[in-house]
């Protein structure tokens, strides 16, 4: 099986300006491996210096101080261990272009080609996949975590790596009705519903009821006997 990699981000700010980042870093990257639909013990977790200030509204959201950073790596740091960590994965995010786009801006920042994330990995977005599962319903990950009953950390703030565990466990409940079926094989035939297990049980009418009938049967003949 393909190596599954689980990502979130936490960041600077969130304005956009026609889909380009106005000067925001990532500060967080959270990210855990599944295999053979298992949690591995397998992450990817970095707290990382934007050398820049947050955004208050960003800090609401995952309550990361400045100076909590300013002894941390810069993402130019750790870009090579992180794009060998998610390389040929099935990279999972919850809202991928959003990620997405905040990754391929810090790897624009450090490299004069641009390296495209859907050229080493196979990108799956759970929110595509919950909107078509759930239409019409909010599919954010509070509202996916009570919906599929999980009863994971409760969550005061975000954060990179507990949302990155919290969307794995979704993905797992989003996915696990599926099954691939060998049609080459007879276990997997689709049995027939109208299929009686039991036999068929036979009830033959009485002597009463046969007299009745054959009455009966003389009584339409005489009306259809034309004189």
């Amino acid at each position: 099986m393909k190596k599954q990699i689980v990502l979130d981000l936490e960041t600077t700010g969130i304005n956009l300006i026609d889909k380009h980042y106005i000067g925001h870093k990532i500060i967080e990257i959270g990210a855990v491996e599944i295999k053979n639909r298992k949690i591995t013990k397998n992450i990817f977790h970095y707290y990382l210096n934007p050398k820049r200030e947050i955004d208050i509204k960003a800090y609401k959201i995952h309550g990361i101080k400045n100076y909590f950073l300013t002894n941390k790596p810069t993402f130019k740091k750790i870009s090579n261990k992180f794009i060998k960590f998610i390389k040929n994965s099935e990279l999972i995010i919850h809202n991928s272009a959003f990620d997405i786009g905040f990754i391929e801006n810090e790897l624009k920042l450090i490299q004069n080609n641009t390296l495209k994330i859907k050229n080493i990995c196979k990108v799956i977005d759970t929110l595509t996949i919950a909107r078509k599962i759930f239409p019409g319903k909010k599919n954010d990950l509070n509202s996916l975590k009570e919906r599929y009953k999980i009863n994971y950390l409760k969550r005061k703030k975000h954060g990179a790596l507990i949302d990155a565990k919290l969307l794995a466990l979704i993905f797992l409940n989003m996915t696990k009705k599926q099954m691939k079926i060998n049609f080459h094989t007879k276990k997997n035939q689709f049995k027939n519903p109208f299929k009686q297990n039991k036999k068929t049980i036979i009830i033959f009418a009485n002597n009463k009821e046969i007299k009745k009938h054959n009455k009966y049967l003389n009584f339409i003949k005489k009306q259809t006997t034309y004189k």
